[in-house]
């Protein structure tokens, strides 16, 4: 699977001005955009090998990735979470704590997504 010359070209030049952007090299496989939470979730997949660096380059943005004007120009306070403050937040479900009772520590889980 060869890239596109547009992919490469937003590859080499382009994800190094991107704040939180990272390239993982996978030999042979079809560049696409993961999107992960804070927690490394993965978010979505979206394939960029049909796309050219424009669209690239706008789709980035439009997801809130902050982009530097060069690879070592200091990013805004405000955007060294980006574009994490985008994402909707999911705090850990807590334990319901009706009538008081603590739900048992033991006991036996089972996992079904397996």
């Amino acid at each position: 699977a060869a890239h596109s010359p547009q992919v490469k070209a937003f590859v080499t030049q382009d994800i190094p001005l991107y704040h939180n952007l990272e390239m993982k090299h996978l030999p042979g496989a079809d560049p696409e955009l993961v999107l992960l939470s804070l927690w490394y979730e993965e978010l979505e997949r979206i394939p960029l090998s049909d796309m050219t660096r424009e669209e690239i380059n706008q789709l980035v943005q439009e997801l809130g990735f902050y982009r530097k004007e060069t690879p070592d120009a200091p990013v805004p306070e405000e955007f060294q979470f980006a574009p994490a403050k985008h994402l909707p937040i999911l705090l850990p479900a807590q334990a319901p704590t009706a009538g008081g009772k603590t739900p048992p520590k033991h006991g036996k889980v089972e996992h079904t997504d397996l």
